[in-house]
């Protein structure tokens, strides 16, 4: 550490971010209480802790690491928790990042503490290379580095018996557990923390579906993350029928009955979140396969300019959500992101003067001041029965879930033509296609024509991590194609923030068609897909992939992702 001329206080000064009347005042402070002039700087309101460890690592020259930049990430693959060990890390305030011969990188919140730098040189026989953090940024860390992902790692490395690495255990068929011995199972403590620890990790990590594969010699235990599914280190095989049975148990399923796939669900809470869990159990030739959807309101932004839209496409969608009436389609296969932005559009035109009714299979978020129910086949209780006796119910704006059939998609269009706002999703693979799919199912052409105000296609591409994206070049022949301007863009790379995959979360590319006056009069003649899609280019449609494009030349997402997403038709 090579120490700075100016004193803290200077520095601070310097900066503009306190006066000196005030430093005077809190060495006043410091005199009575002989605390860090940091601290009270701090404790006074005068600055900010991130503007105290800012100026300190100018003073001592060291460098100044965070959570948000990314900086603030251990190496995972030198096994630091081996060299400083957890109990140290935590009391002491300390987080070992990387490891570079006998230097060892280690991030504090007070370098200046020669006694904590002594022991970490003696715990660790490193040389220290101290880096600067706010308390907060390192408490965070220390909970992601040392938290659920080594008590998992070890739950699961002890679900290894010794048997097991030898010769001689033998595979227990389901058919001859008794009931009394799945529950007895699935309620002993190491399955209770698995199943709790894989739903801790998978929250802190982003993930949306947890899925547990049985298969003849393992299991499978995939996290789905940023729409893709990477493997994580599974329990022993003999666990599987006890971490299927405490699923079914958490779920309210029938734990007896493994034939027939069955679907449930139940809430938790997670870092003071409560998470709702949706579970579904299914019937292979090694097992039961169970995946549950991890639905977090926290983590989800139901704010319409959160989405990923371009202005164009953004203003286009407003104005037909803020219609009285009408019908507004948004399309894209399972997983494209459909139902989040259906939300953030009741979310927008939401009001105490509006009745909104929603019927959804399943119910995925609960929106404050909005009347959702969910659909219950069993007793009749489908998407056509809900929506007739939501017309008895005096509503202004209803969303259906999904139109799947004929009796569904009639009664929307004919609550759009009698003075209803309608949204629904339809699953077909651009928005112009979305009008010959009515047709297909039975609507009337000039029903289509009338009742419909826009449809929506969109998809989900991954965000390039902003840390390590590598700079790329178009290649030449989409240049030419598609008269794209000569700029740089730039592909995935990976690093420790983005876990090594290159991306970090998801945005949306959409296609946005409105229907004008000529396109109405084109669908009422009933005109073919190619006749709709060329005049909503000549209107002004963006399609899907010059949508991407426009992402990937502003650095958003890469070539690769919008090219494994969409194509043009």
């Amino acid at each position: 550490m090579r120490k700075s001329k100016l004193k803290l206080g200077e520095i601070l000064i310097k900066q503009s971010l306190i006066t000196q009347a005030q430093l005077e005042e809190v060495l006043r402070l410091q005199k009575r209480s002989n605390h860090p002039l940091g601290d009270i700087l701090v404790e006074n309101n005068f600055v900010q802790e991130k503007d105290v460890c800012d100026a300190l690592a100018r003073q001592l020259d060291i460098p100044f690491v965070s959570l948000k930049d990314g900086s603030l990430a251990p190496s995972e693959e030198q096994k630091l928790e081996e060299l400083v060990p957890e109990d140290f890390a935590r009391s002491q305030l300390v987080l070992p990042l990387s490891k570079h011969g006998s230097i060892l990188d280690v991030a504090l919140f007070n370098p200046l503490d020669f006694l904590v730098m002594d022991n970490l040189k003696r715990i660790t026989d490193c040389d220290i290379n101290p880096m600067i953090t706010t308390k907060a940024d390192l408490r965070e860390a220390i909970d992601k580095f040392y938290g659920s992902k080594e008590m998992l790692k070890t739950v699961v490395e002890e679900s290894y018996s010794p048997e097991e690495n030898g010769i001689g255990i033998e595979t227990i068929s389901e058919d001859r557990v008794s009931l009394e011995d799945a529950v007895a199972k699935a309620e002993e403590a190491p399955v209770i923390k698995l199943v709790n620890l894989l739903l801790i990790q998978a929250v802190k990590e982003r993930a949306s579906d947890i899925h547990v594969e049985p298969f003849r010699d393992k299991i499978n235990v995939r996290f789905r993350i940023d729409g893709v599914l990477h493997k994580i280190a599974p329990p022993s095989q003999h666990l599987l029928l006890a971490l299927i049975s405490r699923i079914k148990i958490l779920s309210k399923m029938d734990i007896s009955e493994k034939r027939l796939p069955q679907d449930g669900g139940f809430t938790v809470r997670i870092e003071d979140r409560t998470i709702d869990i949706r579970s579904s159990v299914i019937p292979t030739i090694f097992g039961e396969k169970a995946v549950l959807r991890i639905l977090d309101k926290g983590s989800v932004s139901f704010e319409l300019s959160n989405l990923g839209f371009s202005d164009e496409d953004l203003n286009k969608f407003k104005q037909a959500i803020l219609r009285p009436y009408g019908l507004i389609f948004i399309t894209g296969p399972t997983g494209s992101g459909k139902s989040t932005t259906l939300y953030s559009a009741i979310n927008f035109i939401k009001s105490p003067y509006k009745n909104i009714m929603t019927i959804e299979d399943p119910v995925e978020y609960n929106i404050e001041g909005i009347n959702q129910v969910q659909v219950k086949p069993k007793i009749g209780l489908t998407f056509a029965n809900g929506l007739r006796s939501f017309l008895r119910q005096d509503p202004d704006i209803m969303m259906v879930g999904e139109v799947r059939d004929l009796e569904t998609a009639q009664i929307c269009v004919r609550a759009a033509l009698t003075g209803h706002l309608v949204f629904s999703t339809l699953h077909t693979n651009d928005a112009p296609s979305a009008v010959t799919r009515l047709v297909d199912i039975g609507i009337e052409p000039y029903l289509v024509a009338s009742g419909v105000l826009l449809v929506m296609a969109q998809r989900l591409v991954r965000k390039l991590c902003p840390i390590c994206r590598q700079p790329d070049e178009l290649p030449q022949d989409l240049v030419k194609k598609y008269n794209l301007p000569k700029k740089q863009i730039f592909k995935a790379k990976g690093c420790q923030k983005c876990h090594n995959t290159g991306y970090g979360g998801r945005v949306a590319i959409t296609e946005v068609m409105t229907i004008s006056s000529a396109m109405r009069d084109l669908i009422a003649r009933n005109a073919s897909t190619d006749q709709v899609r060329k005049l909503a280019a000549e209107e002004g449609m963006v399609t899907l992939l010059r949508n991407g494009m426009t992402k990937i030349l502003d650095g958003v997402t890469s070539l690769e992702e919008v090219l494994s997403t969409t194509y043009e038709v």
